[in-house]
């Protein structure tokens, strides 16, 4: 009886390791998941004010949602080109600020074949973005797509040279 039961001990702990170690290389040949928009542009370096500000508006958990969104977004150099007097403003003012940051959301995935083939792009603030395509150029409203089509899970993002003001 001994080395049945021996039989049956070593079985299951071949069974167990050999579950183990495929489950371990299964584990190593999943990839990982995307980031959202929120995390991938914070983990990119150019949108530091970009996600303070997204912060500071309370728009963070709604840009880490399901989406999906599109996000045209200002590095820190658009950024520096804005008076201080109105990054003041909007810091203070979270109402203008979300109205501001949601002029730079549209709703749903659109990549960059999708944008140029519109004039214009509603955004999550009520208004409209203007599209024009100019040779090899892109913009949305007055500032030009400097990078296009960054995927993150809840959506794509495009880089942009300038911040949008709405009207």
């Amino acid at each position: 009886m001994r080395p049945i039961r021996t039989i049956i001990a070593a079985a299951l702990v071949t069974a167990v390791a050999v579950w183990a170690l495929s489950a371990g290389a299964a584990a190593q040949t999943t990839p990982a998941s995307t980031p959202t928009i929120v995390e991938t542009a914070a983990s990119n370096g150019n949108f530091t004010t970009l996600t303070a500000l997204v912060k500071r508006a309370r728009l963070a958990k709604t840009l880490e949602g399901k989406g999906p969104y599109t996000v045209f977004a200002p590095t820190d150099a658009a950024f520096a080109k804005v008076p201080k007097a109105t990054l003041a403003r909007l810091a203070r003012n979270k109402a203008a600020l979300r109205s501001v940051l949601l002029y730079h959301v549209a709703k749903g995935a659109l990549t960059a074949a999708q944008v140029t083939k519109r004039h214009s792009v509603p955004t999550l603030n009520g208004q409209r973005l203007t599209i024009r395509v100019r040779g090899s150029n892109v913009f949305v409203g007055r500032a030009r797509v400097v990078t296009p089509d960054v995927t993150a899970s809840n959506g794509v993002i495009h880089v942009i040279n300038k911040v949008l003001i709405p009207h």
